[in-house]
């Protein structure tokens, strides 16, 4: 019999490779779009949601570059591939591999396919239909996701629970797709972990990330609906742990971001005895999945490396006018416009930035400021430079993206002087995405305790 083709949800933009726009989902009614097999017996395949430019899925497969301050070579020796030159290092691979990627975002996809395009990915990878059509999709007998997934990750969105927005929480005023809407349903923006929940409910992984802003917790009982809500996948099936509240700075991010995490395991897959072990209400640091602090922000343990500093990014940065990188020559122009308003402050050379963020309307804080305006770094004028913002390349090294991801892209087709990826949405997409080196921190955390935690 002849299968039936489902396409739908054609995109405008096309696909960093030049090829034609792609089209959501192209599978077949019998058929799942990828069997995975494991290439290895150690790779462990990654379903990665709310996947934006990429922060996760990158951090999750290591082998990218960071500064060596950012790496404390004491107590993290083995995440060490080879030191780039005096001041980088490059992270060694992890086990973990990317084989489903979504966003809506198209900009988020062209950036994440025009990176990982590098890796030898295919534009195939990366969706960008609504988690809710996807899953949709998937009760109509679509197979639209991958089998023998190990590990599902998923920053769901942020903004309303952020204390930067409105903090709608679960009655956002925006839908799956991003639109505004009059009343709030179970496919609102804020309610979307829901049809994340779903989606590990299909693919059944070992163990699943979620990641989202600190203001969550802080935000009625919010922390403790999700955490409950998580715990019933699968009719009590996963294990949904206390989640807790990393801050970026303590593993190496030259940044003030905090981020809470909640880890859920499968129980029917793990040991027994380790079923036990991480439901007691204190978890032991043999079995703990959250990693250690390398870092000495907010820890204050023994063996810490100091907080990494932005003078140590910026020493490696050419100014703007001189650079070839798109990403450091194009930055926001927004005037200052006075002390009172949001972004008009001078990021500290000898401390860590502010948190990077996606909604500024051009008001990234500034590199440097005339002393009129407050400035403080009058030796770096008498070289001949201006006050300006932070540029989207700066801004993604604070987030510890390797400098060869480029994030501002011209276009190879459009008219002259157009971007695929333009530079007010670079900022965007760097200031809604997980710091790759936090990512790393949890995939290399879950890399030792994989053979402890599971049956063979």
């Amino acid at each position: 019999m002849k299968l039936k083709e489902v396409i739908y949800n054609e995109i405008d933009e096309h696909s960093v490779c030049g090829e034609p726009p792609q089209l959501g989902i192209k599978f077949s009614a019998s058929e799942s779009p990828k069997t995975l097999e494991k290439i290895e017996s150690t790779n462990l395949n990654v379903l990665s949601l709310f996947s934006g430019c990429g922060g996760m899925d990158l951090g999750f497969e290591g082998g990218f570059n960071i500064l060596k301050s950012s790496l404390n070579e004491m107590l993290t020796p083995h995440y060490i591939d080879s030191y780039v030159d005096e001041n980088q290092i490059k992270l060694k691979p992890t086990l973990f591999k990317t084989v489903f990627a979504n966003d809506i975002l198209g900009d988020a996809r062209n950036a994440w396919v025009n990176h990982f395009k590098k890796k030898g990915y295919s534009p195939d990878l990366f969706h960008t239909d609504s988690i809710v059509d996807l899953v949709k999709l998937h009760k109509s007998g679509i197979n639209v996701f991958p089998d023998n997934i190990d590990v599902v990750t998923g920053g769901f969105p942020c903004q309303d629970f952020s204390i930067a927005g409105k903090r709608n929480g679960f009655d956002s005023h925006k839908n799956h797709h991003g639109k505004l809407i009059n009343n709030a349903s179970e496919e609102t923006r804020g309610k979307l972990y829901m049809w994340m929940k779903e989606v590990i409910e299909i693919t059944k992984p070992k163990i699943f990330i979620a990641e989202n802003v600190k203001g969550l917790v802080n935000l009625s009982n919010v922390k403790e609906i999700i955490q409950n809500d998580f715990s019933s996948i699968g009719k009590n099936g996963y294990l949904v742990l206390n989640p807790r509240v990393l801050h970026a700075a303590d593993y190496g991010v030259p940044q003030s971001r905090e981020r809470v995490i909640f880890i859920g395991i499968k129980k029917s897959a793990l040991k027994k005895s380790v079923l036990k072990e991480l439901e007691k209400e204190s978890i032991s640091e043999k079995f703990n999945p959250y990693p250690k602090p390398t870092h000495a922000h907010t820890s204050k343990e023994s063996n810490l490396k100091s907080a990494v500093q932005l003078k140590d990014i910026f020493r490696i940065l050419e100014e703007p006018e001189k650079s070839m990188d798109l990403s450091q020559k194009y930055f926001s122009k927004a005037k200052y416009m006075g002390a009172h308003c949001q972004g008009q402050i001078e990021v500290k050379l000898n401390g860590i930035a502010p948190t990077i963020r996606a909604e500024h309307h051009g008001n990234i804080e500034f590199r440097r400021l005339s002393l009129e305006n407050g400035g403080v770094y009058n030796d770096e004028f008498s070289k001949g430079w201006n006050q300006r913002r932070l540029t989207p390349r700066e801004c993604a090294l604070i987030q510890t993206f390797p400098l060869d991801y480029e994030f501002v892209i011209e276009s190879i087709t459009g008219r002259k002087g157009s971007f695929l990826v333009s530079p007010s949405q670079a900022y965007k997409i760097i200031g809604n995405a997980v710091p790759p080196l936090l990512a790393y921190h949890i995939a290399k955390r879950l890399e030792e305790v994989w053979d402890l935690y599971f049956k063979k």
